[in-house]
């Protein structure tokens, strides 16, 4: 090799390593990303009926890190998926009470709290508005590349009697004094209440009412 083209080759060979990294990177980091579809992929892969002990108690631990990981988004498209139906009914009262308080937003204590403070009115507005969310995103996810029966599978938003004692216990109350099983069913409009604060639906609802 002439001398004086040796340094150009040096640069193109450190160019060509630079962009080899880069693209490694990329590739891990979008195949190592948590996504909903990953965890329904390992919800419909263990049967958690047949496992015991450590194995029962390491599956569940997975499925806890796999759900934390999730993007607000993923979260809520994992959590609408009917793959959650026999993992809950598989577990003890125990576990699912685990399972709830290890899942659950870091700042839905905010929630609970701030639905205390609302009248019963503005409770029922609120809680409606979740549910509302949450049916026209599950509309939005069966009608996407999601197998057939995905919607028909899905748990129902919230019940009726989980409904009405929210809104007049208020849900501090009634998530202290909830089955795990209730619990199981409110996850989601909690969630979907968190985000609705986030975005100050509940501070412009307070403004609205006080003028």
């Amino acid at each position: 090799m002439n001398w004086r083209h040796r340094p150009l080759f040096l640069i193109g060979v450190g160019l060509a390593l630079l962009w080899l990294l880069a693209g490694g990177g990329y590739w891990y980091a979008h195949n190592s990303r948590m996504t909903a579809e990953k965890v329904r992929a390992y919800l419909r892969s263990v049967d958690l009926r047949q496992l015991k002990g450590e194995a029962r108690a390491k599956a569940i631990r997975e499925l806890v890190r796999r759900l934390n990981a999730l993007s607000w988004e993923e979260r809520r498209e994992a959590r609408l998926a009917g793959d959650w139906a026999p993992w809950l009914e598989a577990m003890t009262e125990e576990e699912q009470g685990q399972f709830i308080e290890a899942t659950l937003p870091t700042g839905f204590k905010q929630v609970l709290n701030a639905f205390e403070e609302m009248p019963e009115a503005q409770r029922r507005r609120a809680i409606d508005d979740a549910v509302k969310h949450l049916r026209e995103a599950r509309q939005e996810l069966a009608s996407a590349d999601l197998p057939p029966d995905w919607e028909t599978n899905g748990p129902p938003m919230i019940s009726e009697e989980v409904r009405q004692k929210a809104i007049r216990t208020g849900l501090k109350t009634f998530y202290g004094e909830s089955s795990a099983q209730m619990k199981a069913e409110l996850a989601p409009v909690l969630e979907e209440m968190q985000r609705m604060m986030e975005n100050g639906v509940f501070l412009r609802r307070r403004w609205e009412n006080s003028h």
